[in-house]
């Protein structure tokens, strides 16, 4: 007996399901340029990257120190203005009792933390703290507080303002009189502003007619991150990014705008943010490799923006370790083999092997299925445990 179809499932894939064919000509890896430009369309300024990477706006991971240590290896390290900086003027306290308390003790100490109210003058503080290092200074701020704490980092000398919540469209609905209309704040601040997180075609399109500077992808993939098991949403990032990488090249047909397209969440190893670029981004948002550098604040601990909501914590603090430099992490050199260091050196070799110069031509590379990628001839690595 056949049944009426109610609901297709298409299939959707995240980074160990596909694997990267190599190109029909090779380059040497210094040949290539990683270097990432997030446009501006008010006439401000664009902001140029060296390494198309960025750090999230955890507070595990980016403190004033850190970005500007990021900033000067050529990335860009944003700042949560919703965080921990901005709600206490010396932190040193709070991230050691964060790092001290047992797990079960851990939400409910970060939902007491987190309780401090923002202070205006610790916003403008911090940005200007990053900028008299003469780096870029990226903020981000959640829809609720862009109006408030955005044109006070921007005034400050913020370079970008990135909006992002766990889901962000154009078209939301709330009691609100008049919500944030992200054309018009984007209009007063006059600066790139950055809006995410999404993950489907449509609503990229929507978000960049809106004016914005770049898209951040991905909804739950994070390792401090469990809005998958608390709301059950989320796209696996390699379909995401295709999607909305999509979506990017129709809105630059339409109007010869070319808006970035940022994979944000997810990424553990250098074959991760080439798989990311394979898919289509133009710079990937960077977590827990990030958490276990010797220079972020964390103390070997991560933990996500919406840990410490009050009502509904959709995150956890995860112990991560605390494993090598920054300078390592990103550039080498490394003696492991699992691929958790030496991410651009990773990039630049993949770059060479499938022959592309720069990284809009990485999108031309072919990605296949291949679920087997990392197990396929592998049985002694696994069953030394690597």
């Amino acid at each position: 007996m056949s049944y009426p179809l109610k609901k297709e499932l298409r299939p959707a894939y995240g980074f160990d399901d596909v694997a990267i064919a190599p190109g029909q000509i090779t380059i040497n890896p210094e040949m290539v340029d990683t270097s990432l430009t997030i446009p501006d369309f008010n006439g401000s300024g664009s902001v140029d990257l060296g390494i198309p990477v960025l750090a999230s706006a955890m507070d595990a991971i980016v403190d004033p120190a850190f970005a500007i240590q990021l900033g000067q290896v050529g990335g860009l390290a944003v700042l949560n203005l919703n965080g921990i900086h901005v709600r206490y003027e010396d932190a040193t306290e709070i991230y050691a009792d964060i790092a001290a308390a047992s797990l079960e003790e851990s939400t409910p100490l970060m939902q007491k933390i987190y309780n401090e109210p923002i202070k205006e003058d610790l916003v403008a503080r911090r940005v200007e703290q990053i900028k008299a290092a003469g780096v870029n200074c990226a903020v981000a701020t959640i829809p609720p507080t862009t109006k408030q704490f955005a044109p006070i980092a921007s005034e400050a000398g913020a370079d970008v303002i990135v909006i992002a919540s766990t889901v962000t469209t154009v078209r939301h609905k709330s009691k609100s009189l008049r919500g944030l209309i992200f054309s018009e704040i984007i209009d007063e601040l006059q600066k790139p502003v950055m809006v995410g997180n999404t993950v489907s075609y449509e609503v990229t399109l929507e978000l960049m007619h809106q004016g914005v500077s770049g898209i951040l992808v991905g909804v739950g993939p994070g390792a401090a991150c469990t809005s998958r098991e608390v709301l059950g949403i989320g796209v696996p990032q390699v379909t995401a990014t295709i999607d909305c990488a999509a979506a990017r090249d129709e809105f630059f047909k339409r109007t010869g705008r070319y808006v970035p397209i940022i994979t944000d969440g997810g990424i553990r190893t250098g074959g991760d943010v080439c798989k990311s670029f394979a898919s289509g981004a133009d710079g990937v948002m960077i977590g827990t490799p990030f958490a276990q550098a010797e220079e972020s604040p964390g103390r070997g601990f991560n933990w996500g923006m919406a840990t410490p909501d009050a009502a509904l914590p959709r995150g956890t603090r995860i112990s991560v370790g605390t494993k090598a430099t920054l300078e390592k992490i990103l550039f080498g050199p490394s003696s492991l083999t699992d691929g958790t260091q030496n991410l651009i050196g990773a990039l630049r070799n993949c770059m060479g092997i499938v022959g592309a110069m720069n990284l809009k031509e990485m999108h031309k590379t072919e990605l296949m299925l291949a679920p087997s990628i990392k197990t396929e001839g592998k049985i002694y690595q696994r069953a030394q445990g690597g």
